[in-house]
């Protein structure tokens, strides 16, 4: 997350990307590119890089500069083709611009790419997609990179290179299509030593996307286990729910909406429904999940696949008596812990703000109310792969 005062570099970011996917949809209409995986392939070695513009602040204005330099270069050479009096001091004005803009580094701006770079993930980071991740990452992944994704397997050190930590933040920092590209092709070392296996040939694209969504899963857990926040933005895992009297539908449907996620205790009572926020709940299996005639609950085919998913994002297999909230756009901001009363801005583990967390946590009568309004303030601006989600 970045704060709220670097809304325009989001923005230069944002431009960035939005150039370069409209490129690539032009050609691919066109027909001019061929398809890598099911879409469109990027066609040229490396891409613009918003990641890179993070770090260096000062290469980021320089870009910003540069590109309001060549916004007015445009201006001047329209101006050029209707004002005949001032045609040639408007031409001489145009190279001496060019000349003092504050050019970037290339080295900075641009980044090397794959085929695979702008991809979007079709399966929706849904938890049947993250259960079934789990289940080929243990078979195919566990040996190097370890049961929590740190690297630290059986085989890790019979690697030419220490296998990287999925827990940390390489998965947000790369693009998914990349991931992808890296998933089903392999890794090499600059002298060419493999330093990751391809599995191309053992796994289809929808499993490999399926064992993204679980690395996602288990890296935000982790996370929030080890350091006690969401260091880097956790999506809501997607499913399918029931409510009385409506449609069955997904629980992204409810995007642009507050979404609590309730997973009950053996003691704990519903919670009461709130106008300010969608209640979901879900079981650990099909056998107890909630009727629908209690509100909206996840599907009963689902609740194993749903349990098993939250408790992956939340870092903890004791999900029972947790309740998660999600914010407009779908990201996990805040959890209450069993046995917790209230809520305090303590709760909000995906923040803007590096604050130390307080010893002892203020409850206030409304907390809910106070931490939806924080987090209202302060949403996530989410850079991964270079571009603003």
């Amino acid at each position: 997350m970045t704060g709220v005062g670097d809304g325009w570099l989001n923005a230069l970011i944002g431009l960035m990307q939005g150039a370069q996917v409209a490129l690539l949809q032009t050609l691919a209409a066109l027909g001019l590119l061929d398809a890598s995986h099911g879409q469109p392939a990027w066609p040229w070695a490396l891409k613009l890089s918003g990641e890179n513009l993070l770090i260096d602040g000062g290469q980021a204005r320089r870009l910003a500069g540069s590109l309001a330099v060549l916004a007015l270069v445009v201006v001047l050479l329209l101006l050029a083709m209707v004002w005949r009096r001032r045609r040639v001091a408007v031409l001489v004005a145009v190279p001496v611009l060019l000349l003092a803009a504050p050019w970037p580094d290339a080295r900075v701006i641009w980044v090397a790419a794959t085929p695979a770079s702008f991809h979007r993930s079709p399966s929706g980071f849904t938890v049947q997609s993250i259960v079934q991740g789990r289940a080929l990452y243990a078979q195919h992944c566990v040996g190097c990179h370890g049961a929590d994704g740190r690297g630290q397997g059986a085989l890790a050190d019979a690697r030419s290179m220490s296998p990287p930590n999925l827990a940390g933040s390489l998965l947000w920092r790369r693009a998914d299509g990349d991931l992808l590209w890296h998933v089903m092709h392999g890794m090499r070392a600059r002298d060419g030593a493999v330093t990751m296996p391809a599995f191309g040939e053992r796994l289809r694209d929808d499993e490999a996307w399926a064992l993204i969504d679980f690395m996602k899963a288990q890296a935000a857990g982790e996370t929030l286990r080890t350091t006690g926040v969401w260091a880097w933005p956790a999506a809501l895992p997607d499913a399918a729910v029931r409510c009385e009297g409506q449609s069955p539908r997904r629980i992204t449907s409810w995007r642009g909406q507050r979404v609590r996620i309730v997973a009950p205790g053996d003691a704990q009572a519903p919670p009461l429904e709130d106008p300010r926020l969608v209640t979901v709940r879900i079981a650990p299996d099909a056998k107890s999940a909630p009727r629908d005639t209690d509100g909206c609950v996840v599907d009963a085919s689902e609740a194993a696949d749903a349990w098993a998913a939250f408790a992956l994002v939340t870092g903890t297999p004791s999900l029972a008596g947790t309740t998660l909230i999600a914010d407009r756009d779908g990201w996990l901001r805040a959890r209450s812990q069993p046995g917790q009363a209230g809520w305090s801005d303590e709760d909000l583990l995906c923040r803007t703000d590096a604050a130390p967390r307080a010893a002892q946590p203020v409850v206030v009568a409304d907390g809910l109310g106070a931490l939806i309004a924080r987090m209202d303030a302060q949403p996530v601006r989410f850079v991964k792969g270079g571009f603003v989600h």
